[in-house]
């Protein structure tokens, strides 16, 4: 009787568990696939933002596809990606590392650490813009020529300084990620590797990064994915200058939705950006292969 009894329980538990993802599938269908659709049927269309919406066909996607300014966009998007990903990953992956550690006073730094994700990127690029000013900026209020130079007004002295604001605000956030992962690293692998003369260095190579393999993964698609939505850091910052030297996709959607009303062609970048988001995520999935999956399941 009683075996009978569990039986059901067990089948009543996994028949109300279908229904516990209900709420959260209905968020996602509201707020991610329905506007995903409308952007898509609205790229089929011309429309200035406040009149009608008149059906064009594939006008928007000319527009669109035939600009010249879209393959330097699509070469600044991936060269930030690329380079911030480059920056990024290794300083986490090091900062994670280190406040693993069981010291005391490396929960502090981890806080520290931390506030710069907490911080609007708005507010932010305000801040650096005023402290990079040539005439008025750090550099003149402490008499240090290297300072003073015009940041934001060269091509890659202005990229290279978007890079690093990216790369400062975020690298907290993955470094938090790396630090889970190493603290989920059996201690014994380290104990043994100790044994056998290994020392820091060769345990970080050799262990460490290694078992970091399915986090790496992880942090790169959230880095990678989330770099094609920069908008706000480099919009107060730069605008898309010097020139075209930091226009990326979603600067370049805003500037032809609201300030060209053109909501056609920005609505057809975004479907470009949300394309080239799904196809990168697939990409590193591929990646990491079915073992990262499993050991996921195994983690669990």
């Amino acid at each position: 009787m009683s075996t009978l009894t569990g039986s059901t329980g067990r089948r009543d538990r996994r028949g109300i568990l279908p229904w516990l993802a209900v709420p959260a599938l209905l968020f996602f269908v509201g707020f991610a696939v329905i506007p995903l659709v409308g952007v898509l049927l609205l790229s089929f269309t011309t429309w200035d933002g406040i009149g009608g919406i008149h059906p064009s066909g594939l006008t928007s996607w000319r527009a669109v596809l035939t600009d010249p300014g879209l393959p330097h966009a699509l070469w600044v998007t991936f060269l930030v990606m690329a380079v911030s990903w480059a920056v990024q990953t290794p300083a986490s992956i090091l900062l994670g590392t280190f406040l693993a550690g069981r010291q005391r006073y490396r929960a502090v730094l981890s806080l520290v650490y931390f506030v710069p994700l907490l911080l609007s990127s708005a507010a932010i690029a305000v801040a650096y813009k005023a402290l990079l000013d040539p005439n008025f900026g750090l550099g003149a209020g402490l008499g240090t020529e290297w300072l003073s130079k015009d940041w934001l007004g060269r091509p890659w002295l202005a990229f290279g300084v978007v890079v690093f604001i990216v790369s400062w605000q975020f690298i907290p956030f993955h470094s938090l990620i790396y630090q889970g992962g190493v603290q989920q690293i059996p201690r014994s692998l380290y104990e043994a590797a100790a044994l056998d003369g290994a020392g820091r260095i060769r345990q970080f190579f050799s262990i460490t990064l290694p078992q970091l393999k399915y986090t790496i993964i992880t942090s790169s698609t959230l880095m990678v994915i989330g770099s094609l939505t920069f908008f706000d850091l480099i919009f107060v910052l730069t605008e898309g200058g010097p020139g075209d030297a930091t226009r990326v996709l979603a600067l370049d959607m805003y500037k032809r939705g609201f300030q060209a009303n053109l909501m056609g062609p920005a609505s057809a970048i975004a479907v470009v950006l949300v394309l080239m988001g799904l196809a990168i995520a697939l990409l590193l999935r591929r990646l990491g292969g079915r073992d990262a999956g499993e050991s996921q399941l195994e983690g669990a």
